[in-house]
């Protein structure tokens, strides 16, 4: 494949869907990003290894300067979830470890406890994974997730993501022993057969 340079690659500055925005994050964001955290703090810990990271508001203005600067150099593409009625940050998700030599994704995402039952996340991946096939010309899109994490299992199959296999001890459980990885994946071919996918 012919070599990529990441700056060239544009991206949209904000994905609209019915319920939620993914834009990414920007300092503004931060006051919303640390209540965000800390309020769904120990709904979040049973999932997401970096959440002891964030002791006091200072944290989350780190990591909004942090992922902007990374999301212009094409390094990572981390996005805030926006709901959409309200202005409110409801979650993050992301485009994470790009390789765009060969143009494989995964994406991540993650919301606060008042925040799910709506949609919100299934939103979110559908809008990056169109994302990724549409205008990054994917060949691969992945999704990781902790095999005792049902509910975000769940929502990968509705999807339509294809469960390829298990990783064992691979995910860095808080507190613990790494724990068990399921990895899900789309393939251009797959993605066009879906009924959200975008028709030409």
């Amino acid at each position: 494949m012919a070599h990529v340079d990441p700056l060239s690659i544009d991206l949209p500055d904000v994905l609209e869907g019915e319920r939620v925005i993914v834009r990414p994050w920007a300092e503004a964001d931060s006051d919303g990003l640390w209540d965000a955290i800390d309020n769904s703090r120990d709904h979040l810990e049973a999932w997401m290894p970096w959440v002891d990271r964030y002791r006091n508001p200072d944290n989350a203005l780190e990591y909004t300067r942090r992922s902007r600067a990374r999301w212009l150099l094409r390094e990572d593409l981390p996005v805030a979830i926006v709901e959409r009625a309200t202005g409110r940050i409801v979650g993050g998700s992301g485009i994470h470890r790009p390789d765009w030599h060969y143009r494989l994704f995964e994406i991540g995402y993650w919301l606060r406890e008042d925040a799910e039952g709506h949609g919100y996340a299934s939103e979110a991946v559908q809008l990056l994974t169109r994302l990724a096939f549409d205008d990054l010309d994917a060949n691969r899109v992945e999704l990781r997730i902790d095999t005792t994490n049902i509910q975000s299992l769940r929502l990968a199959e509705r999807l339509g993501f294809v469960l390829e296999g298990t990783l064992r001890r691979k995910f860095p459980a808080p507190g613990g022993s790494p724990t068990d990885m399921h990895v899900l994946a789309l393939i251009p071919e797959e993605y066009r057969l879906l009924p959200w996918a975008t028709r030409e």
